[in-house]
């Protein structure tokens, strides 16, 4: 297979990484030549790296050590170092620019500038501060992706108290179910949000959120719909006192918690996970300037929610000076190419959606390049599932082929990627180009040996400084152990299962605890979607291996069809004929069922592992949290199904 996507010799010479690699060449007096010799440096000499990136991005002075103690959980980063996240993105200011591009579904796009962005911190920071609000307090979110939401964060990270949030699109049971965890003191939130055209209300949820949080001082409320939310504070009044001057933000410890970010809850309470100042600020300078080449030039555009950490990366643009751009709608809206539409109305320089997106793109006959104006675009970002070969060359055809596809793979827990695309490094369709700088990334099989050509279990085997700091309420730290070190002793294993391919890149199949084994051949559930979901009959397919009480191994495979499709014996042989040849013969599912539709967390992703232990007999109550699914309903439907030696 060729490179689908080759960077020029401006490409590489232009790359922010470039002159990184100029900059650690000056202070150790060795060359990199490429990036795989500057990644191998930078897990080689963690504490060296760490200290390059503080260092290039002129973070100021440090307390001297940059890694107290290495051991994995508890590596110490930078002891005695006092820090805000704040203080950098008020440093990288640009004023010519808009901070913040905000769209809607039925309203003209707002910019919010960068003085009207440090104004609104520093007033609702003082705001909070009148609330009592102080280092250590939470403050939590119940908000659509609108600027509001970025200001709410900035503010409470700039006085030291701790920022946690999630879309309107979750219940008010599925919020508490998250922010009740933390006995937040002011709660920030919306009368409503439009979406797909409907306008939604809010009141009774947020009125149900406020009777669950008893330690509750304040709530205040943006004015989305126009809706009259009693004993508030509005948003407009919270922030409306100018001219308070620069603002004063409060020095923490490096690991003082930022955010607490939250699992996807689908087999019980979700997992509140810590992330501290210093952590993310690094992790996502070198995440957002190194590997994704963005600066104040840059417009940054992903399709996101507050639900997800990919809103918090998204944030992370500010920290370089680029402009970061909000939407609170649908991804369809006005047509199947509506995010198109907003990268060429914004000029996104860096655009970011899911493969879902792009092959309901395909699916619908968008020709981006030719319906938008792209020009602008260099990258489109790519995370949530694998993306197929097809759709990566679909993009590079209907995008532009001046346009690197930008595969990322990471995960809340880290609120980063640990592998992606480099602005030096070639693309391969359907691959991630490179670990990323400082992630000692490798493939282990189950004897803990690493593992080249073949599927592995991914792991980290040095820390990174955005592990989390801790979870939430796990004070003697048992459930942070055996989320991630309980396999492989001081090893971070992460759940997913990837090839390291001879060329330097990353397949990743798929979580490995959903992980197709059938007769000892493991297959990741990923390579399957890749061809089943190409075919215009099938919406969305979801495949199932279930270890039966007999001994048995059952692995059906349920698909949701296309408008005016139907399942018929013919499909059903192309279906199988397509995974025998493209896949594995010993992957060709038992059988092939419709489904009314695929269930998944709210962010996402498919709830493979739920459905295989309803199948293995597990109490449906038990197996999954439903206010965490996006459609409960469908989970009786899967809770009715028997395998055939049920029958």
């Amino acid at each position: 297979m060729q490179p689908q996507w080759v960077p020029s010799a401006h490409d590489v010479a232009s790359a922010r990484i470039t002159d990184f690699a100029t900059f650690v060449s000056t202070r150790t007096g060795d060359q990199y030549p490429d990036y795989q010799a500057l990644w191998q440096w930078s897990v080689d000499d963690i504490a060296g790296f760490w200290q390059a990136v503080w260092d290039y991005f002129e973070l100021g002075e440090t307390a001297g050590e940059v890694l107290g103690s290495r051991e994995m959980p508890g590596a110490q980063w930078f002891p005695g170092t006092r820090l805000n996240y704040v203080d950098q993105i008020i440093r990288m200011a640009q004023f010519g620019r808009p901070a913040v591009i905000a769209l809607h579904e039925e309203a003209e796009p707002q910019e919010v500038s960068w003085a009207e962005l440090i104004e609104q911190v520093t007033v609702f920071a003082r705001t909070l501060r009148e609330q009592g609000v102080e280092a250590g307090d939470r403050v939590v979110g119940y908000l659509p992706n609108i600027p509001e939401a970025i200001v709410a964060f900035l503010a409470t990270a700039s006085i030291g108290a701790v920022w946690s949030a999630c879309g309107q699109d979750y219940s008010a049971k599925a919020a508490l179910d998250r922010l009740g965890q933390l006995d937040p003191t002011v709660l920030v939130t919306a009368d409503g949000y439009r979406f797909g055209g409907k306008a939604h209300d809010k009141r009774a949820d947020i009125a149900a959120l406020r009777d669950g949080l008893p330690d509750l001082r304040a709530t205040v409320v943006v004015a989305q719909l126009g809706l009259e939310v009693p004993d508030t504070l509005s948003w407009t009044d919270s922030v409306a006192d100018a001219g308070l001057g620069v603002i004063e933000t409060v020095p923490v410890d490096f690991d003082h918690p930022l955010w607490i970010v939250f699992s996807s809850g689908t087999t019980g309470l979700p997992k509140g996970i810590v992330h501290g100042h210093g952590g993310v600020l690094l992790e996502h300078l070198k995440a957002v300037a190194l590997q994704s080449n963005m600066g104040p030039e840059d417009t940054f555009f992903w399709y996101t929610s507050p639900s997800w950490m990919m809103w918090n990366f998204q944030v992370a643009g500010l920290l370089t000076g680029t402009t970061v751009v909000t939407y609170d709608g649908s991804p369809t809206a006005g047509g199947p190419d509506a995010l198109w539409r907003i990268a060429a109305q914004v000029g996104a320089t860096v655009f970011g959606t899911s493969p879902g997106y792009v092959l309901g793109c395909v699916k619908a006959g968008s020709v981006p390049r030719a319906e938008h104006d792209l020009s602008a675009l260099r990258s489109v970002g790519i995370t949530g599932s694998s993306l197929p070969v097809s759709s990566a060359l679909w993009l590079n055809e209907n995008a532009g082929d001046h346009v690197q596809v930008n595969s990322i793979s990471g995960g809340t827990d880290v609120v980063s990627a640990f592998v992606g695309g480099v602005p030096t490094v070639p693309v391969w369709p359907g691959e991630l180009s490179a670990p990323y700088l400082g992630v000692a990334l490798d493939a282990f099989d189950e004897q803990g040996n690493p593992v080249r050509g073949e599927v592995g279990e991914l792991v980290v085997t040095a820390p990174m400084p955005s592990m989390p700091v801790s979870f939430w309420r796990d004070d003697d730290g048992k459930r942070y152990h055996a989320a991630y070190f309980d396999t492989y002793p001081g090893v971070w294993r992460h759940g997913d299962w990837i090839t390291l391919t001879e060329h330097g890149s990353i397949v990743v199949h798929g979580r490995s605890d959903s992980t197709l084994n059938r007769h000892g051949i493991r297959m990741g559930s990923a390579d399957i979607y890749q061809v089943v979901e190409q075919f215009p009959e099938i919406a969305e397919a979801l495949v199932i291996g279930a270890e039966q009480p007999d001994g048995g191994y059952w692995m059906p495979l349920f698909v949701v069809l296309a408008p005016g499709a139907e399942l018929t014996e013919d499909l059903k042989t192309r279906l199988a004929t397509a995974i025998r040849t493209e896949v594995s013969p010993r992957h060709v599912p038992d059988e092939i069922r419709e489904a009314p539709g695929i269930p998944h967390t709210r962010t996402g992703k498919k709830l493979e592992v739920p459905i295989k232990k309803l199948f293995q007999g597990a109490d449906p109550a038990r197996v999954v949290e439903r206010s965490a699914v996006d459609d409960p309903a469908l989970l009786d439907w899967y809770a009715r199904i028997s395998p055939p030696d049920k029958g």
